[in-house]
Order: C-alpha cells, then structure tokens, then sequence
C-alpha cells in the first residue's frame, strides 16, 4: 500500500512487482485510517513497524507491505473499498 497526502490522504494499492497499481483506491482525511488498513492488512505492527509508520505518516507519504488474505486481495482487484 504507498500513500500520500495532498489536502487529503491518497491510498493505492500496488500488486507484488510495486509498479502496477490496483483499481481500488481509498481517500480520507483522518491519519487513524492509514493505521486501520494497516492492522487489517496484516503489516506488522511491532515496536519497529509503529515506528516507520508513524514516521511515513510524519513525512507525509510513503509505503508499506500488507499480507492480505486472498478475499482482501479480491476485493481491492474488484475496485470495492
């Protein structure tokens, strides 16, 4: 998942090669949502991986690896939010 903000955050999901995007893509406004997707999605969020995220969400984009089920990934390829 890369994010950024601009006004706004912007989520897209990429598949495995990080270049081609996936049709679903999520916007918001509130930061707490970067950090839902990322419990949902599997990112590990020990000590270290709070730290770069907290960090990524400080800098105002970056990305992270989710671990999504296979019914996660189906949905993100339907475009479904």
């Amino acid at each position: 998942m890369h994010f950024m903000f601009r006004k706004e955050w912007l989520c897209q999901f990429l598949t495995d090669d990080l270049k081609t995007p996936l049709p679903c893509q999520v916007r918001f406004t509130d930061e707490n949502r970067i950090w839902d997707m990322a419990k949902r999605g599997g990112f590990t969020l020990n000590i270290a991986g709070r730290q770069e995220l907290q960090e990524k969400i400080r800098k105002g984009g970056g990305g992270i690896w989710l671990e999504l089920t296979q019914e996660q990934y189906a949905k993100l390829l339907d475009g479904n939010k």
